[in-house]
């Protein structure tokens, strides 16, 4: 892998990286404190999420983390901690930046995997969840265990995300408990696209990421835009809304490049 300088702002509290093939990677990077989220990763989570809009070397973004674990939430000491020094002011100022990062993600028209390397829990199973894709090892058990810690099961957005993906009774079950649920459980309820060997977890990603950065941008950007918009609209304007999108996309160069691909019997070069 060739890795591109990128010209955007280096982050400081992760690890972060393009490449040759489109492909930008963020690595967690806190293995001793299981990659627990500080207010400086949040912040500038949220921020690089907002900057790769405009990346247009970046096609599609991967992240996951170091050691084992992918995420475990919000750091105990530095986050948690400090919050009992705060007002509702300042506790709103916090929560509302945590559901912006998700916001970010959501909003970013370029596909997001999350490569979970292993324990996904609390901000960290919601940044998973709010991903496009998620490609776990067998040892990425899941948990939003927010109730755990006497906090609503409704954080960074669980409560809405999380009953479109596994369906309103496992969701229920998930954000009461707040336990732990095994990585094959996870595929079962549809929660994790892929489980897959830990040894193997990197190179199915990256397959993954590579053929998504290599596909038309355009309409992958606008199939992400229309599963947005869709999660609130019933059926008359879903198909009035796809109409109107499939009509943009069939005007863009990619979809005449496909054609005559087609015809020349040839691999398509999307630009």
């Amino acid at each position: 892998v060739v890795v591109v300088n990128s010209g955007m702002k280096q982050p400081a509290s992760f690890l972060y990286e393009q490449d040759d093939q489109g492909v930008a990677t963020i690595t967690l990077n806190r293995p001793e404190r299981l990659n627990a989220l500080t207010f400086e990763v949040y912040r500038e989570l949220t921020d690089l999420f907002a900057a790769l809009r405009d990346e247009n070397e970046v096609r599609c973004v991967v992240i996951t983390g170091s050691g084992r674990a992918f995420c475990s939430g919000g750091d105990v000491h530095d986050i948690i901690g400090e919050l009992f020094n705060r007002n509702m002011e300042g506790l709103l100022e916090f929560t509302r930046m945590t559901c912006e990062l998700i916001h970010n993600i959501r909003l970013l028209p370029k596909p997001v995997i999350a490569s979970l390397n292993g324990t996904t829990a609390g901000a960290g199973a919601c940044i998973a969840l709010a991903s496009d894709i998620r490609i776990a090892s067998e040892e990425a058990k899941i948990a939003f265990l927010f109730v755990k810690v006497g906090l609503s099961g409704a954080d960074m957005g669980a409560a809405y995300l999380l009953p479109r993906v596994v369906g309103l009774a496992k969701a229920t079950e998930l954000l009461y408990t707040g336990d732990f649920i095994s990585a094959a459980e996870a595929e079962r309820t549809g929660l994790y696209n892929r489980v897959v060997a830990s040894a193997e977890l990197q190179n199915v990603t990256r397959e993954l990421a590579v053929r998504l950065a290599r596909g038309p941008a355009f309409a992958l950007a606008k199939t992400k835009e229309m599963l947005n918009r869709e999660l609130n609209m019933n059926l008359e304007t879903a198909l009035e809304s796809e109409a109107q999108a499939q009509a943009i996309c069939m005007q863009h160069p990619d979809y005449r490049e496909a054609y005559e691909a087609f015809v020349a019997k040839r691999e398509p070069k999307f630009k």
